[in-house]
C-alpha cells in the first residue's frame, strides 16, 4: 500500500481534512494500491500543502480512472509562533509576508498541463496559520536557533476553485497590458519575477495563454481577447 495514513499526519494537513470533509465522505480510503485522504462519491480529494511532484505516481495511477480534487492551503496570514525547549509559547508575531492564490503555481509548475485533464481540479484554500517554530541549535543557525516544527490552521477564509486552464486567469491582477511580461506580471502582482515566470509558465503550458513573440524583454504573452 501506498502512502502515508493518519500516524504521521501533520497539523495543518489533519485539519484541513477536517474542514473539508462533508456528511457522507469517506476518509483514508485505500484505493487501487493508494490510500486516499477523502472520498467523496465517485470523486477522489487530497490535502496537499506542499510538494505536488510528490503526488506524480498517485496522478499516473489514478487520474484516468477517477476524478481527483487537490486541495491547497496558501497562508495569506501567517502568525510565528516561537516555543521554549518545554514546549510553552513563548513569543507570537505576524509575519509581514502575505501569500496570494497565485503562489500555488510554485507547485503547480511540476506539471502544468494537469489542469488540461478534465478528471483534475484545484481547490486553493486561503488561510490564516500559525508556523510553530522550536528550538534547535544545530539546524536552526539561519533562524536564530529555531526551526519550523509545524503549521496549524487559524482559520479558511476563501477557497478558488480551478477546473480548467482558464480559472487560472484569475491569477492575473487588474492593470496588466494585452501585451505582458514576466516583468510587467510581477509589478502588477508586487510580487517576485521568479514567481511571475512561474504563473506565466502554468498559463502558457496549461492553454490559458497564448505566446505573443519575443523582444528583449523576454517572452510576450497576450491576454486571452
Amino acid at each position: 500500500m501506498h502512502d502515508i495514513g493518519t500516524l504521521n499526519e501533520k497539523p495543518l494537513h489533519a485539519s484541513l481534512k477536517e474542514w473539508y470533509r462533508v456528511s457522507g465522505d469517506r476518509v483514508e480510503v485505500p484505493t487501487d494500491g493508494f490510500v486516499v485522504d477523502i472520498v467523496r462519491g465517485e470523486m477522489l480529494v487530497e490535502i496537499q500543502t506542499k510538494g505536488f511532484s510528490s503526488m506524480r505516481r498517485k496522478f499516473d495511477y489514478l487520474l484516468d480512472s477517477y476524478p481527483m480534487r487537490i486541495v491547497h492551503p496558501i497562508a495569506v496570514i501567517k502568525w510565528i509562533v516561537k516555543l521554549d525547549s518545554d514546549g510553552k509559547e513563548i513569543s507570537r508575531r505576524r509575519s509581514p509576508k502575505t501569500g496570494i492564490a497565485a503562489d500555488v503555481c510554485a507547485e503547480l509548475v511540476s506539471f502544468p498541463s494537469l489542469l488540461s485533464h478534465p478528471n483534475f481540479s484545484l481547490d486553493v484554500a486561503l488561510i490564516e496559520e500559525d508556523e510553530v517554530r522550536k528550538p534547535d541549535v544545530k539546524k536552526g543557525r539561519r533562524r536564530g536557533g529555531y526551526v519550523i516544527d509545524e503549521r496549524r490552521l487559524v482559520d479558511v477564509l476563501e477557497t478558488i476553485n480551478i477546473h480548467s486552464p482558464k480559472d487560472l486567469l484569475t491569477f492575473l491582477p487588474s492593470g496588466l497590458p494585452a501585451v505582458f511580461t514576466s516583468k510587467d506580471l510581477a509589478d502588477c502582482m508586487g510580487r517576485t519575477r521568479h514567481l511571475a515566470q512561474e504563473v506565466g509558465y502554468c498559463l502558457r503550458v496549461s492553454g490559458a495563454i497564448q505566446i505573443k513573440g519575443r523582444d528583449k524583454r523576454g517572452i510576450l504573452y497576450q491576454l486571452p481577447g
